[in-house]
């Protein structure tokens, strides 16, 4: 089980699963599609509606209390799915392979013949183990409106997107006029984000249209096999907390969960008593919003809302900011100030 590889339960919900530290009890993630007869697309002979909203989740599953689940590692319950209640798997990796071997399955698709040609590509460059597809895609639920959504697995996966993205001749970036496009896909996320600025640090990010149909596909760079970053930490939530940051670190924010090193400039808001006592504590932020991931560079100055928690990792312990996408109250929100 990997990163981003989605869940199929005994009821149809499909789960996207989140991270690769889970407990002996369940798959953490959230509800990406479930049947819904006022939904737009089809899986396995029934309706289907997508959920974009990772805490949404705690709606659609409020008559599934098991479903509710505690998480060392984020510190907060969020949602997940029970082990016993899987009843498919859909693989990222598996299923580049399958589509690869069999065009079919996309052939029907507005951005199929494009899939099909950047899968292509990557097995033609030896690089199939690097990749693999999510979303729609992926459980075979796509329609007219679907992007392609990749990932890539690894530092090795890191550069071999960087090559695939920069080629031009199967992506085209986001320029010119396609820019506003761009800005108002990320600003409905990012509030209050200037254009300029939100375009630097989208530009940074593995993402363009596609050659043939313009469909927007993005590749999401996730740990590689075996990454043992997370694998002992625990956190425990204090409080939440705005505040400017400069990023001293980028090396572990090129892939999700991203984690970056951080010196606090200055603290804007905060829920805790004397939060000044904290600021030189304050090492780190961690994201599993992939919209974070590789979008800041060392020596950025960083607008950062999200929680103040208290970190272990079985041999050291400090504080940080984490950004997750359970909150119900709050928008975390990590953007670059100039």
């Amino acid at each position: 089980m990997r990163d981003r590889d989605y869940l199929m339960d005994r009821h149809g919900v499909v789960f996207k699963v989140i991270g690769d530290v889970h407990p002996g009890s369940h798959y953490l993630g959230y509800v990406k599609y479930h049947p819904d007869d006022n939904g737009d697309r089809q899986l396995l002979g029934r309706t289907y509606r997508q959920n974009s909203v990772v805490s949404k989740s705690f709606g659609i599953l409020a008559e599934r209390p098991e479903c509710y689940v505690y998480s060392d590692v984020l510190g907060c319950v969020i949602t997940g799915l029970p082990r016993q209640e899987v009843a498919l798997r859909y693989s990222c990796r598996e299923a580049l392979a399958t589509i690869h071997d069999n065009p079919a399955l996309v052939e029907g698709a507005r951005a199929g013949a494009d899939l099909l040609a950047i899968i292509n590509r990557i097995v033609s460059l030896g690089a199939q183990h690097l990749f693999g597809i999510t979303g729609s895609f992926l459980v075979g639920c796509f329609n007219d409106r679907s992007d392609i959504d990749l990932v890539c697995y690894g530092h090795d996966g890191y550069q071999a997107a960087g090559e695939l993205f920069a080629a031009g001749e199967l992506i085209r970036p986001y320029e010119g006029e396609n820019l506003m496009q761009l800005y108002i896909r990320r600003a409905k996320y990012m509030a209050g984000s200037a254009f300029d600025t939100l375009i630097k640090q989208e530009r940074r990010k593995f993402q363009g249209l596609t050659a043939r149909t313009g469909a927007h596909i993005n590749c999401e760079p996730i740990r590689g096999d075996g990454d043992q970053t997370f694998a002992r930490t625990t956190a425990k939530e204090i409080g939440h907390m705005a505040l400017l940051a400069k990023i001293t670190d980028h090396t572990e924010g090129l892939v999700t969960p991203a984690l970056y090193g951080i010196k606090v400039k200055t603290i804007l808001s905060s829920t805790v008593d004397e939060p000044e006592s904290f600021a030189r504590k304050i090492t780190h932020m961690r994201s599993y919003l992939g919209a974070y991931t590789g979008a800041f560079r060392t020596g950025d100055i960083v607008h950062l809302s999200g929680k103040l928690v208290h970190t272990h990792d079985g041999t050291h312990s400090g504080f940080g900011i984490e950004l997750t996408p359970w909150s119900v109250t709050e928008s975390y929100l990590a953007t670059l100030t100039g």
